[in-house]
């Protein structure tokens, strides 16, 4: 059966908001409603079509409200945060993350009417470690590299999806497992990171780095929701970039730095409102993720348009990255300033 009427959360994000126009120009759907407490970026209103924005947050039970009285049959989750850009309110994320998904799948289980839910996750899932696998397949075990971090929500959420499947097996469900995203307008916290003058990094490491441009993350969506593809699917760019290799290219300095004094820097960053360095993403930038995508090219159907190395090239070009000048008095500079602060923190101790 045919979607008929869509409801997309995350709208006021780049992603979700992009994925709202697409479908709002697609005479396919009847109706399409994009919900989120903030609305979607300007140039998305001018281009949403025939497409809806309803001001409403999944973590109040009036979502259920609103799926019901609207007769909604495709909910598409895209509100899911993993790698918030700038530093932000934990517990807030987490509601969205968690609460937030648990409220919009138990509307979903109590309308008769829902019968397909695709859902936006993260390969963050599956953790990163000096013991993890070489390459992550869908059925590798998930283990978040912290106990309380965005990853830890990620694995949370698939768990409640799959209790939904367990009591609604009439529910079509897509998990689509995102590598870290890239791209001009996307803002998360590796974007952020690669557009420092100076890149801090881990002395000793240089982690394989497996990207996805977003419109290729646009792309899986809308198939997804177009077409019936049941089943869990990472979704990467074919081929990597090891972290220096990704420096050198957008034209940083790379700061090497001793293991202990990067949680030193992370707060100066933090604390600057730059880059939001929580623990996943510092083991994320020490031992890598890399996924194998042969079941969304089999199964699902889809082979990604950019590689990695061309979605990272994409990135630097859109964002106008232009090689630092100084780089070396730049790096010595950052390197005083990373020592003195790990100092300052030993000693207050």
């Amino acid at each position: 059966m045919p979607s008929n009427i869509v409801l997309v959360t995350g709208v006021g994000g780049e992603l979700g908001g992009r994925l709202l126009a697409r479908l709002g120009n697609n005479p396919d759907f009847e109706r399409v409603i994009g919900v989120d407490t903030t609305p979607p970026a300007k140039a998305v209103l001018q281009r949403m079509g025939r497409a809806e924005f309803v001001r409403a947050d999944i973590r109040n039970p009036l979502i259920a409200k609103v799926i019901s009285t609207a007769g909604v049959d495709t909910v598409v989750h895209a509100s899911t945060t993993c790698h918030p850009a700038a530093p932000g309110r934990r517990t807030a994320i987490k509601e969205v993350n968690v609460i937030g998904t648990m409220r919009l799948l138990a509307a979903c289980q109590r309308s008769p009417k829902v019968r397909k839910l695709v859902v936006k996750s993260s390969a963050a899932v599956y953790g990163a470690s000096s013991r993890s696998q070489a390459v992550f397949t869908e059925d590798s075990e998930l283990i978040p590299a912290s106990t309380s971090g965005y990853a830890k929500d990620a694995v949370e959420m698939e768990g409640y999806v799959r209790g939904l499947s367990r009591r609604r097996p009439d529910i079509t469900i897509t998990m689509a497992r995102f590598t870290n995203l890239i791209g001009p307008e996307v803002d998360t916290v590796l974007s952020r990171y690669f557009s420092l003058p100076v890149v801090p990094t881990v002395l000793g490491y240089d982690a394989r780095m497996q990207l996805l441009h977003s419109s290729d993350a646009l792309a899986v969506l809308e198939q997804a929701t177009v077409e019936d593809k049941p089943g869990v699917f990472n979704v990467g760019s074919e081929g990597v970039l090891t972290l220096s290799q990704a420096i050198r290219r957008a034209g940083r300095v790379e700061l090497p730095m001793p293991r202990g004094v990067v949680p030193s820097v992370g707060r100066l960053l933090r604390g600057a409102r730059l880059v939001d360095f929580s623990a996943d993403q510092v083991r994320l930038l020490n031992f890598g993720r890399v996924v194998d995508t042969t079941k969304l090219k089999r199964e699902f159907g889809y082979t990604p348009r950019w590689t990695t190395r061309e979605a990272f090239d994409d990135y630097v070009q859109g964002r106008g990255l232009r090689p630092v000048v100084d780089g070396p008095r730049l790096a010595r500079l950052a390197g005083k300033v990373a020592v003195a602060a790990a100092t300052g923190q030993a000693g207050g101790r």
